[in-house]
């Protein structure tokens, strides 16, 4: 709470690896890692989305860490013929307490609808996860002036029957997703508030993830509506993410 008595929302910093890191790989960063994050602020928590071979290996070696362990993704199914997908429960066996659901890449590689990452998100919830619903808008969609429309449509469709209180949305701009190029602050902190707004809860967690590095995360939380980051690239050097994890807001002169 703060000093006034209002809810505070809690700053959720998470990596996703994306199709990275061998569970060899992932031990390295867990011993380098979990030193660096060992005095970490209260008012933050860190969340890492490993490729699926790898959560078990990272449960064990981040244990007692205060790091949450996400799913990249989730199928709205417990089981089936699924060839390839994961289910809620195979995720919550080995600790998981997120899910990605609606990343930028599965809605452009794997044709994932609003209709799918919607039963994906409600999915999540009802088995006890904590879904990360990302939405954000393409190039050609920027430059045509349909960010607003794009963003609303994603949210009003994706988090139909869900719960706001469970729930984290990133705003990730597709053109900045790798590429070096990153929302201006002041941008990602006004469409993160506009997406808080199309929720209808004011305490509902928005994160920013685009090309975020220790270069730019001082500054993009230091915004009154960006209660976080979903960080890609820079998560994989656990240096790097460590000191995106403890960010340090700058005091205004």
């Amino acid at each position: 709470m703060s000093p006034t008595g209002e809810p505070v929302r809690k700053a959720v910093i998470a990596g996703n690896w994306k199709m990275h890191m061998t569970c060899a790989q992932a031990r390295a960063f867990a011993a380098t890692f979990r030193p660096l994050i060992a005095d970490l602020p209260d008012d933050r928590e860190v969340v890492l989305a490993p490729p699926f071979t790898a959560i078990p290996t990272l449960c064990r070696h981040l244990a007692g860490a205060g790091v949450a362990i996400a799913g990249q993704n989730v199928h709205w199914e417990e089981s089936g013929a699924y060839t390839g997908m994961i289910s809620a429960p195979m995720l919550l066996e080995h600790g998981v307490t997120h899910a990605i659901v609606g990343h930028s890449e599965p809605r452009k590689y794997f044709s994932e609808t609003d209709e799918q990452i919607n039963l994906r998100a409600r999915t999540a919830q009802k088995t006890g996860l904590i879904p990360i619903l990302c939405v954000g808008e393409s190039d050609d969609q920027r430059e045509a002036r349909e960010t607003e429309r794009v963003i609303h449509r994603q949210v009003e469709q994706g988090l139909e029957g869900v719960d706001p209180l469970r729930l984290i949305v990133a705003y990730e701009p597709i053109w900045a997703i790798g590429t070096g190029k990153t929302c201006a602050a002041e941008e990602a902190n006004r469409i993160c508030g506009l997406i808080r707004g199309w929720v209808g809860h004011p305490e509902v967690v928005v994160q920013y993830g685009g090309s975020v590095n220790p270069a730019t995360i001082d500054m993009l939380m230091a915004q009154s509506d960006i209660d976080g980051v979903l960080v890609g690239g820079a998560s994989l050097d656990p240096v790097s993410f460590a000191r995106i994890a403890n960010y340090q807001v700058p005091v205004p002169v």
